[in-house]
């Protein structure tokens, strides 16, 4: 059975990064415990491998977010060794398909689609059925263009 994945966009998502952060589970679990006691819904979400004892957390919030964020990025700046990255403008660009845990390649064309006209990736997440890329506001219509027509 052939399916035909779903492509959706989310507009105006703001990607913070923490680097130097303790890669202590507990700590990873305060940050997002803090962050939701600021009423902020954080979507994607990756941890970078280890080096050491630190790690880098990087996750997406609604831009309109920002504001609570940076009180609390302030915060653990001034109190940790903790660097803040923001980037906001930002689009992401799902691609989703029950089908794709047991087709392989369909990351490949995902990828094939947006390295063709060079998109500017911040991040990208996957699980066994979705894709996702957070690509500048800039790339945006033309990366989803492409992959619509890579994934065909």
């Amino acid at each position: 059975m052939c399916t035909v994945p779903t492509i959706t966009t989310s507009n105006d998502i703001t990607l913070i990064t923490l680097q130097n952060c303790p890669s202590d589970l507990s700590f990873v679990a305060n940050i997002f415990q803090r962050i939701s006691g600021f009423g902020v819904n954080v979507d994607m979400i990756s941890l970078a491998p280890t080096h050491g004892a630190f790690t880098s957390i990087s996750f997406t919030i609604a831009d309109n977010d920002l504001g609570k964020i940076l009180v609390f990025t302030s915060d653990l700046h001034d109190n940790s060794n903790i660097k803040t990255i923001v980037s906001s403008g930002n689009c992401k660009i799902s691609v989703y398909d029950q089908a794709m845990k047991n087709t392989p390649g369909i990351a490949a064309k995902v990828f094939t689609a947006a390295a063709k006209i060079e998109t500017d990736i911040r991040i990208i997440t996957t699980s066994e059925v979705d894709i996702s890329l957070l690509v500048t506001a800039a790339d945006c219509d033309q990366t989803l263009k492409e992959i619509e027509n890579g994934i065909q």
